[in-house]
């Protein structure tokens, strides 16, 4: 057990900081690989009121989170370092060159954050229950 642990341990830190890298990069670097300008971000889905790729990233990151440390003591303040993380990487946006601030961003990051936190504890209220 403690080897799987430390294997999704290891995956959310490189996860985590690749999406801190994406976000304080000025440019896009997806951008830059996939369609060979850094102006553009590429979309893997259509945005409504908030970021999709955005929701998508920080869905992802709070999965991985809460696969690695959901039996430990350190679950509170993953919670916390996900909802305030997507909020600080949104607004340092502000004096990055070449990023911007959006609402539509931020709130796609702590709506990532948000819906997979109400899932899993939805999902631990059923499994209580079940027993």
């Amino acid at each position: 057990m403690y080897k799987f642990f430390k294997k999704h341990k290891y995956f959310f830190h490189i996860v985590n900081f690749l999406i801190i890298l994406l976000y304080l990069y000025p440019g896009s670097i997806l951008g830059y690989i996939f369609l060979k300008n850094y102006k553009i971000h590429p979309q893997i889905t259509k945005d409504f009121i908030i970021s999709s790729n955005h929701f998508y990233s920080f869905a992802f990151l709070s999965v991985l989170g809460l696969l690695t440390f959901h039996k430990t003591v350190y679950l509170r303040l993953l919670i916390l370092y996900l909802f305030f993380s997507s909020l600080i990487l949104e607004i340092l946006q502000i004096i990055i060159p070449k990023r911007g601030f959006e609402f539509s961003d931020l709130f796609g990051n702590i709506l990532g954050v948000l819906t997979i936190i109400f899932l899993y504890k939805l999902f631990n209220f059923y499994e209580h229950y079940k027993k």
